[in-house]
């Protein structure tokens, strides 16, 4: 809870009708100094008295109360436009204008905390002045409103009134916020903190949309923010909070949507965008647990690429095999992820070219001894030993049922060597888990 100005209390509750005077604020060290005289020279029963003024003054959050604060958002909207177009040339004489434009949106946070009214903030015409606002040529116009939307979509928060929020966030995609997100991302410079705070607390929004409203994911693609996102998360240089959310929403996109999938590849080539960003950490770990959540994301998105067939021919075009062949070798961090891709790439007839592939660049020297010996839960944090198994076996199963003739003779022997070793591991792990 905010703590509560008592001086200001009480010069409220004796001189009403006079302006609030702006206090000299002392250093620490003078405060420090003049407060036991401060806490004598008031009187315990004036303070109580202020107190429950004060406390009669608090405003009921209610129907009314979000009209009219909804009303005074948009008075306040137009008041700015107005003095922005009288004043083009003269910020200073639009800039008061701006600042109760600011106030008034920061008035707006109560509603977060009814989220049963919402319907009302709806009715009043809400949305619309949000989208709005995400036009506004000050990039704290601009932020502050996407801060505010973020605070009215949080998942506990619309779980809470299910009603209302469905029509706020039916509201907000129907005005395509999606498409107001990705302008006003256009006006932010991230070397900003202000203006990377606000494009995190955007995709935020982006993402509780979708978890509450999923066909958002389509929104996403149709109205491009799936290539930004793309972009951003592949985008080369130093790692930050916001190339690590994109990643997220990238491997939420393509695992929620086929659309998402297909457009990887129409206008740019998503598969190979993916694979490069993913070079960097062949022989390189993340250098913390934000990158390697990055890193993970990267590899999940590119899974979910590869559900679509027709991907998997990109995949093998950009060489994507024998980045993976390498991350198997080098025993990196990344190791048991390609693991997983490589999964995805060989399975069912369409990965029958890149089963091929891979006994030709040789993966076989690499495959059979993760088949051999499952590494130990103390070396491996990412996934279990039985999903290692699982993949490796998997893979196995695939080459041996799409590889030609002549692949299919190279991993016969490699079953026959050293006494049937190999032969005698697929007895032990079909007894495991039969």
């Amino acid at each position: 809870m905010a703590s509560i100005d008592v001086t200001e209390i009480l010069k409220g509750a004796t001189a009403p009708s006079e302006p609030p005077i702006k206090r000299y604020r002392p250093a620490a060290s003078e405060t420090e100094q003049n407060l036991p005289s401060t806490i004598a020279s008031t009187n315990p029963q004036d303070i109580l008295a202020a107190l429950e003024q004060h406390a009669a003054q608090a405003v009921t959050v209610d129907e009314a109360h979000i009209r009219k604060i909804t009303l005074q958002l948009e008075r306040k909207t137009l008041k700015n436009r107005e003095m922005r177009t009288k004043h083009a040339d003269d910020p200073k004489k639009f800039m008061d204008s701006e600042v109760e434009l600011d106030t008034a949106i920061q008035e707006m946070h109560v509603l977060a905390t009814q989220p049963d009214l919402y319907h009302c903030f709806v009715e009043a015409g809400g949305p619309s002045l949000m989208l709005t606002l995400l036009s506004h040529e000050n990039s704290d116009i601009l932020a502050a409103t996407v801060n505010l939307l973020q605070e009215l979509t949080d998942v506990d928060i619309l779980n809470e009134g299910e009603a209302g929020a469905a029509q706020l966030i039916e509201s907000l995609a129907s005005g395509r916020i999606i498409e107001s997100f990705l302008t006003a991302f256009e006006k932010l410079d991230e070397k900003v903190k202000d203006d990377a705070d606000a494009i995190h607390n955007a995709l935020s929004v982006v993402e509780n949309m979708i978890d509450f409203r999923p066909e958002t994911a389509e929104d996403c693609v149709n109205q491009n923010l799936f290539l930004w996102l793309l972009r951003r998360a592949c985008q080369k240089g130093q790692f930050d909070a916001n190339k690590m959310y994109a990643s997220e929403l990238i491997a939420l996109l393509l695992q929620l949507s086929e659309a998402a999938k297909r457009k990887l590849t129409e206008k740019v080539d998503g598969i190979d965008m993916l694979l490069r960003a993913l070079a960097a950490y062949k022989r390189h770990d993340p250098e913390n647990l934000d990158e390697r959540e990055h890193m993970e994301n990267l590899f999940d998105a590119l899974c979910a690429a590869l559900m679509l067939p027709a991907n998997r021919g990109k995949f093998l075009d950009g060489e994507g095999l024998q980045l993976m062949n390498l991350m198997l070798r080098e025993r990196k961090q990344s190791r048991e992820s390609a693991l997983k891709v490589l999964d995805h790439a060989t399975t069912g007839p369409e990965g029958k070219e890149n089963c091929n592939k891979f006994v030709e660049i040789l993966g076989l020297r690499t495959l059979f001894p993760l088949y051999m010996r499952t590494p130990s839960k103390v070396k491996r944090k990412d996934t279990t030993p039985d999903e290692h198994e699982e993949h490796v076996c998997a893979i196995l199963a695939s080459l041996l049922r799409s590889c030609g003739d002549t692949a299919r003779q190279r991993m016969m022997g490699k079953f026959v060597e050293h006494e049937h070793e190999k032969v005698d591991r697929a007895i032990e792990l079909f007894i495991k888990y039969k």
